[in-house]
């Protein structure tokens, strides 16, 4: 499960269930565990088939990466991105509900190197970044919310990339054609399902890996 919908306004407040769900971690020194989370309204699964392409596309490149999860939800990739030995994790999350439970599972695997920033993305992201920039970057917001552009002109220009930085962007394949910058190659695509997903690297000069 990842990422919260949202209604009428982008990033609107959701009502949640008591229940919950889980979220099994892939690979690393985490293999096997299981986050709990919210089986909230609008919460979307990543099914485990996309993220562990995604993390073999990331193999060369996640080992003490910063990485920012900009749509945080479950915190599924974050969290798996922490288990493969990631440097860092920043998480971003709306929900107010949705982030105590990102806490509360932070704390539950005492990942000290895993941070939570509850606020609204395009908001946090629009102010820049006055820390150093990241070196992965997952962008997978709510469908049919028109959050892909701004998200992708706020990171490019706030700040958070940093030179080479990988960008993970998940979204519906009838989106087509995403609005990213002419200096963001395109690396790696798939469509699995309703669903496209796509990594990228910030550069204007493209090597071939």
């Amino acid at each position: 499960m990842k990422k919260t919908r949202h209604s009428a306004s982008p990033q609107s407040a959701k009502h949640h269930s008591k229940n919950k769900g889980e979220v099994r971690i892939i690979a690393g020194i985490w293999r096997g565990r299981k986050l709990p989370v919210l089986n909230g309204q609008g919460l979307r699964p990543t099914t485990d088939r996309i993220k562990e392409t995604l993390f073999n596309w990331l193999m060369p490149h996640i080992v003490g990466a910063r990485c920012l999860d900009c749509f945080a939800g479950s915190g599924s990739l974050g969290f798996e991105a922490l288990s493969r030995q990631a440097g860092a994790v920043r998480f971003f999350e709306l929900d107010k509900t949705v982030a105590k439970q990102l806490q509360q599972n932070l704390q539950r695997f005492e990942a000290g190197n895993g941070s939570l920033q509850q606020g609204d993305s395009l908001q946090l992201l629009a102010g820049g970044n006055p820390h150093a920039a990241y070196d992965l970057v997952f962008v997978d917001p709510p469908f049919q919310q028109g959050l892909l552009a701004p998200t992708i002109e706020a990171l490019d220009n706030g700040n958070w990339l940093a030179d080479n930085a990988r960008i993970y962007i998940e979204s519906e394949k009838q989106l087509g054609i995403l609005p990213v910058p002419p200096h963001w190659q395109l690396l790696k695509e798939k469509i699995g399902g309703e669903v496209c997903f796509r990594l990228y690297r910030n550069g204007k000069q493209f090597v071939e890996e």
